[in-house]
């Protein structure tokens, strides 16, 4: 039978199957059966294929668990311990787990750990190593963070100030300390307040306006005046509340100086060594004569004071010395920086000269070397502008200015371009570390200006004056050091820079405003004279 007659015949024998009654329903179950047939083979197949790769799996974890208990059991261990262990280590940790030294909890944690870096320029030009703490890399841009956030830290600490209760920190300051202050005050949930002299680089002005402090600016006086910058800041947070919580601190000391630099010249001063924070009484409690009942909650005024608060010193003796003696590996020779509060330079020459001349046992075994012919104690070199006094107390004893001759003296004298170093009287910061500075260096503000646009043009380094300041001493130091010991082995002098240049374009990186302000060289990056000096 042909094909044509065998699909012709099946298709006449189906047609007479559909007569009988329920032939498509089995007809549909038969095409459905066989489809279900077909599923149910491939869900076995593949619940037989994992469970193949799952004996696989539990064979391996077995074999590694063997492998574990060998390894316990050749330290004297068992899982039990082993096991303990793991729960102590995970007890108490977030649910997301976060390598430390990778991620830092908030602006507080980018405080610090700057980077040592060899200013090549200078090191070639000079034959020694010249290194330069990077301080500019702080997140406010300047070693003050570390001031504002010992001295906040330190508040919280005592009790004294409480976080997100609409309290105010006050501070009278030409600029750095503002800044950093103003930058923790917001991440920390304070309100800030700053009193500023008028004659300051705009840029700190703006930035602190950005950065939503409350800015008061202040014609530059003596330090005697009720209306100068760091006393008006003080009447600010006494202001600010109706009971002073605090009052002279009972260890404190005063010191007698000049006023100078920080905004007057040759008036005598006793600085008055206490805290001042205020608070305002509940509401509805008038009675002035009531007792004073004051909770946490209650908004406080906190005066920072930079220029006599220990945490200055503190935060510089415990954290940036520190830093420098580790990246140094103790082979540093001499510490050159200059003197605003004087925090930043007698907290790390305490420490550095604590260390060099009696290091411990843990820092003897941790990899640290005396090189043949270097000095086994860090020489201590204050940076000194001109019109301030310090270089003279330090060299000689008595606190004077050049500036402070007959018929120089102005009533509101402009000393130098420098800001944020130099001054004309001993804080209480100074005092505590003014055993440990062995010499001084003074500098100019042309030989200033000269290294400012030097250190752009060959290092691509654009640093503020005090910076630049720093660098002229570090220099002069280093070549001292190198003539006392005839170049072997090179000296190794440690600076600090300490904040970007982009807070100074208006005044020390404006040749127009240089030559106002009386610098002759504006413009000028020769530094032969203080390579030869």
């Amino acid at each position: 039978m042909s094909s044509l007659g065998a699909r012709a015949s099946a298709s006449a024998s189906t047609s007479k199957l559909a007569h009988i009654p329920g032939w498509s329903v089995i007809t549909r179950y038969s095409r459905s059966h066989r489809k279900s047939t077909f599923l149910i083979g491939v869900f076995t197949g593949l619940v037989l294929g994992l469970g193949s790769i799952t004996s696989v799996f539990f064979l391996a974890e077995r074999r590694e668990r063997r492998r574990r208990r060998r390894k316990l059991r050749s330290y004297g261990l068992d899982e039990e311990d082993e096991e303990e262990r793991r729960r102590r280590e995970l007890r108490g940790r977030d649910p997301i787990q976060i390598r430390s030294g990778q991620v830092v909890r908030g602006v507080e944690g980018l405080i610090g750990n700057t980077p040592l870096m060899r200013i090549n320029s200078l090191s070639d030009a000079t034959g020694c190593e010249i290194l330069g703490k990077a301080e500019f890399l702080n997140p406010a841009g300047s070693p003050k963070d570390r001031v504002a956030l010992q001295i906040l830290r330190d508040a919280e600490d005592e009790g004294l100030l409480y976080p997100h209760t609409g309290s105010c920190i006050f501070e009278g300051t030409v600029g750095s300390t503002g800044i950093s202050l103003a930058t923790l005050a917001r991440a920390k949930g304070y309100r800030c307040s700053i009193v500023i002299p008028d004659d300051v680089a705009r840029e700190k002005v703006e930035l602190l306006t950005k950065l939503g402090a409350e800015i008061q600016s202040v014609r530059p006086r003596g330090i005697v005046d009720p209306r100068h910058f760091v006393n008006e800041a003080r009447a600010r947070a006494e202001a600010f509340g109706d009971v002073e919580l605090i009052g002279p601190h009972p260890t404190g000391f005063g010191s007698s100086g000049q006023a100078g630099s920080d905004g007057g010249q040759g008036e005598e001063y006793v600085h008055r060594d206490d805290l001042v924070v205020s608070s305002r009484r509940p509401a509805g409690d008038v009675d002035a004569d009531a007792p004073e009942m004051v909770s946490e909650n209650q908004p406080r005024g906190f005066f920072a004071d930079q220029f006599e608060n220990p945490s200055n010193f503190w935060a510089h003796y415990n954290g940036t010395g520190p830093e420098i003696w580790r990246q140094t590996g103790g082979l540093i020779d001499a510490f050159v920086a200059g003197a605003g509060t004087g925090g930043t330079l007698s907290g790390c020459a305490a420490y550095l000269k604590r260390v060099s001349c009696d290091p411990d046992e843990s820092m003897r075994g941790g990899g640290f070397i005396t090189r043949p012919g270097s000095a086994q104690e860090v020489q201590v070199v204050l940076a000194d502008p001109q019109g301030s006094g310090l270089y003279n107390k330090v060299k000689y004893g008595v606190m004077y200015s050049p500036t402070e001759a007959e018929g120089k003296r102005r009533r509101h004298q402009v000393d130098s371009v420098v800001e944020g170093i130099g001054i004309n009287r001993v804080t209480r910061n100074l005092q505590m570390g003014l055993q440990c500075i062995d010499d001084a260096e003074r500098v100019s503000d042309d030989e200033a200006a000269r290294m400012g646009r030097y250190l752009i043009l060959n290092d691509g380094l654009f640093l503020g004056s005090s910076s630049a300041v720093n660098c002229v001493a570090a220099v002069r130091t280093a070549l001292k050091l190198k003539r006392e010991r005839g170049g072997d082995p090179s000296p190794v002098v440690v600076t600090i820079l300490c904040d970007s240049g982009a807070r100074h374009v208006s005044k020390f990186h404006d040749d127009d405003a240089l030559v106002r302000l009386g610098v002759t060289d504006a413009g000028s990056a020769d530094i032969s004279d203080i390579l030869d000096s």
